[in-house]
C-alpha cells in the first residue's frame, strides 16, 4: 500500500519508518527539506513541494496529515485543492476533533 505523509517532524517521521518496515511505499514531505532527504535515505520517495506530494501519490490517493493544530486546517484545504474525489486526507495531528469533523464535512461538500 501507498501513502504519503506530510509533516516529518517526531511523530510524523516515525510513523513513515514504521508503515516502511511493515512494506508500505511512502512519499513524503516537509517544509523542511532535511527532514524529507532523511527519510529518502531510508527509502521513502521525497518530494520537494505539495504538488510534486500529491503528484507522486498513486490514485486513489491517500496523504496523512501529521501537523500541528494551528495549520492543519489551512494545509488541508490546500492539499484537497490538488487532489481528486475518492481521494483521502487524513488528519493525524492534535487538532480539536470538532474542527477536525467540520473541516471534513467541508471538504466532502
Amino acid at each position: 500500500m501507498q501513502i504519503g505523509m506530510m509533516g516529518l517532524g517526531r511523530m510524523g517521521a516515525n510513523m513513515v519508518r514504521r508503515l516502511m518496515r511493515d512494506g508500505h511505499e511512502c512519499v513524503v514531505y516537509d517544509i523542511n527539506p532535511a527532514s524529507v532527504a532523511a527519510l529518502v535515505k531510508d527509502g521513502a520517495i521525497g518530494a520537494a513541494s505539495m504538488e510534486e506530494f500529491v503528484g507522486k501519490l498513486s490514485k486513489p490517493r491517500s496523504a496523512w496529515l501529521m501537523l500541528p493544530a494551528a495549520i492543519t486546517g489551512k494545509i488541508a484545504d490546500q492539499v484537497a485543492a490538488l487532489m481528486e474525489p475518492g481521494d483521502i486526507i487524513i488528519d493525524g495531528g492534535n487538532s480539536y476533533y470538532h474542527d477536525a469533523v467540520d473541516q471534513a464535512d467541508e471538504l466532502a461538500a
